[in-house]
């Protein structure tokens, strides 16, 4: 028996910031999907025509001319279906973060986002002005509402949609990855649909750009159940039908607000005989699976978006080097990485084994490329200059800039991408070098602590199904290998403890006296808080990487480099 429902579909797609052609053909594409699947309404991520976030392109009128423009072409498409889809729109000489409702050859209506977020790694206020006025529309007897991301976070926008007696949201994303993030989006959501019952329809963002990832899974929340979920890190189209029936109770539209727009939208909802609900897909995945795949779309997408074909990877037979390769190839496959052994006379014949091992396990191209020559050089050129001081870390240092002169005069050659393979343990305490082992274009692991690198290199092998990166690697003491015997724990503590210092005073805002209370010794505590202040200027200058804490450096945390607080 043909019962008359609502099909919705959230197509979430992985766009490309300022690639305006591209992005309006696959919201083309991505429409003629849900045509041809009988939906009624398809809705697309926040900013869809530009990409997200498109930054300063925002400050280019000829810009936001371009990305009315292709909307525009959206709609002369004509197509027989109700869209939603994010756009940045311009009112004299304001920007609105919005919302268009397409349908057939007329946009029936605009959106403004109200809320508009200023912390993280979100700038919205530098760009666009809030909305002041809600949308609401009426198609075939069924009133739903638009808002945009943050919208949802805040009270306000769903208590005055649900007062009215509006039981169906459409809300479109660009909400960024990081660990944990998932299970806020679930809780916040389910805390706005339990009260009244409500349904909302939760498009997010998928890709990589720059730093940030964007993880998908869509949800559609009915009431107190999450009724169907997006692929994880991957485009997906979500279709799903809805009872008309739950959506036709008096909507008290006066009792909204004064600032309210009402949208009749002319189309009829057909009587459907069968219904549509996209396979369930669990949104629940353990903690190293979500950065595992984080990483490898990030990179993934930066190649990519960027144009490079090929990634080089200094490997030293360490541990950071590994993982990175190995995540490299699962992002490009293994013809387009290429790994470069560099080894000094401190290098030990352990190193070239573990590298060299890695490489045949990966299947990449391995070079040896011996920086020793370079080096007795460099010392001989400085020698006379030098000649009443002692060899130090000036020397430990220019091992590692001639190694990345190397590796830069590869990508010169060659067009690869040097991916870095520093960690944020290193990174937060400056123990890396400038121009040297932070020479590159991209530096993958970032934004990871040195004991999840140990957590995802086991469960990279795990996921493998054998010892891709040697057991010996993993279990192998850190070494710089810059001079004889050297060992990480000679200039940082043990890494397990160095990384919750870390934790609490760059993700968590902790003083030195808070950190102090959870146990650490005052020398210990004092010596990380120094290196971490110490090397803001080396982290202004890292190549971007991606951020999978819920504070990573650069886009997250700005802290001035000329600065005497201590606290």
């Amino acid at each position: 028996m043909e019962k008359k429902l609502i099909r919705i579909a959230i197509a979430q797609i992985n766009t490309t910031v300022g690639d305006l052609e591209g992005n309006y053909k696959k919201v083309v594409d991505y429409i003629n999907k849900a045509v041809g699947n009988g939906c009624d309404i398809v809705t697309f991520p926040e900013l869809a025509i530009t990409g997200y976030p498109p930054e300063d392109l925002l400050l280019k009128p000829k810009f936001i001319e371009d990305n009315i423009n292709a909307l525009n072409k959206i709609v002369k498409e004509n197509l027989g279906i109700v869209s939603i889809i994010g756009f940045v729109d311009r009112k004299k000489q304001n920007l609105y973060n919005s919302a268009a409702l397409i349908y057939k050859d007329k946009i029936c209506g605009i959106y403004h986002k109200m809320f508009l977020p200023n912390y993280g790694v979100f700038d919205e206020k530098r760009y666009f002005t809030s909305g002041n006025t809600y949308l609401v529309a009426l198609m075939d007897g069924v009133y739903f509402g638009i808002n945009i991301c943050e919208d949802i976070w805040e009270d306000e926008p769903i208590r005055i949609m649900s007062r009215s007696g509006i039981k169906l949201i459409f809300n479109i994303n660009a909400s960024p990855y990081h660990m944990g993030k998932i299970d806020l989006r679930k809780k916040m959501l389910l805390s706005r649909t339990r009260k009244d019952n409500s349904v909302i329809s939760y498009n997010n963002l998928v890709g990589g750009q720059d730093e940030l990832v964007f993880d998908g899974r869509s949800m559609l929340v009915d009431g107190e159940n999450l009724v169907c979920f997006g692929k994880p890190f991957q485009e997906d189209l979500l279709i799903h039908d809805l009872a008309i029936s739950n959506f036709l109770k008096e909507v008290r539209l006066t009792r909204i607000n004064s600032n309210l727009k009402l949208i009749k939208i002319p189309k009829t909802i057909a009587s459907k005989n069968l219904k549509f609900i996209s396979k369930n897909i669990s949104v629940q995945m353990p903690a190293l699976k979500e950065v595992y795949l984080a990483l490898i779309l990030g990179l993934q997408d930066y190649v990519k978006k960027n144009n490079f074909k090929k990634a080089v990877i200094g490997l030293s037979g360490g541990i950071d080097s590994s993982l990175t390769a190995a995540l490299a190839v699962q992002a490009l496959g293994k013809d387009n990485v290429i790994g470069v052994f560099m080894p000094s006379q401190f290098s030990s014949l352990e190193s070239r084994k573990f590298a060299l091992q890695l490489a045949n396990n990966l299947g990449i191209n391995f070079k040896e490329i011996s920086i020793q020559r370079i080096f007795d050089c460099f010392k001989e050129t400085l020698r006379d200059i030098f000649k009443n001081s002692k060899e130090d870390i000036t020397e430990e240092n220019l091992q590692a800039r001639i190694r990345g002169n190397v590796l830069m005069a590869l990508s010169n050659k060659f067009g690869w991408l040097v991916v870095t393979t520093g960690n944020k343990s290193e990174m937060s305490t400056g123990y890396a070098t400038l121009y040297g082992d932070m020479a590159g274009g991209f530096a993958l692991i970032k934004d990871v602590p040195k004991t999840l690198v140990f957590e995802l290199s086991r469960f990279f092998n795990a996921e493998a199904g054998q010892e891709v990166i040697p057991e010996a690697v993993i279990k192998r003491e850190p070494t710089a290998e810059l001079r004889p015997n050297q060992k990480d724990s000679d200039s940082l503590p043990p890494y397990k403890i160095l990384d919750k210092i870390i934790k609490f005073y760059v993700e968590d805002n902790l003083s030195y006296k808070e950190i102090m209370g959870s146990g650490f010794s005052r020398a210990t505590v004092s010596k990380v808080i120094a290196l971490i202040d110490r090397a803001e200027y080396k982290r202004r200058q890292a190549p971007p990487g991606i951020k999978i804490t819920p504070r990573a450096f650069g886009r997250d945390r700005r802290m001035p480099i000329t600065n005497r607080y201590k606290g």
